[in-house]
């Protein structure tokens, strides 16, 4: 049994590009330094925990997350 995307406590890459509207290039670089939370499942697999991604973004996360650190 498949759970609707609402119920699921994860994120994909692809649904956290379509809320930042940001490049493919850009997110991967945000999650390889560790500026947007997210979990490694595998060398290929990447998750966003869904309640974590919207703490960063209520804590402002998505205004600077182009910076450079």
């Amino acid at each position: 049994m498949e759970s609707s995307n609402e119920d699921s406590l994860i994120l994909t890459p692809n649904q956290v590009r379509k809320y930042l509207s940001c490049s493919k290039g850009v997110l991967y670089e945000a999650l390889r330094r560790g500026t947007i939370p997210s979990i490694r499942l595998s060398a290929r697999k990447i998750v966003i925990p869904k309640a974590a991604f919207f703490r960063w973004l209520d804590e402002g996360g998505g205004n600077n997350f182009h910076q450079q650190e």
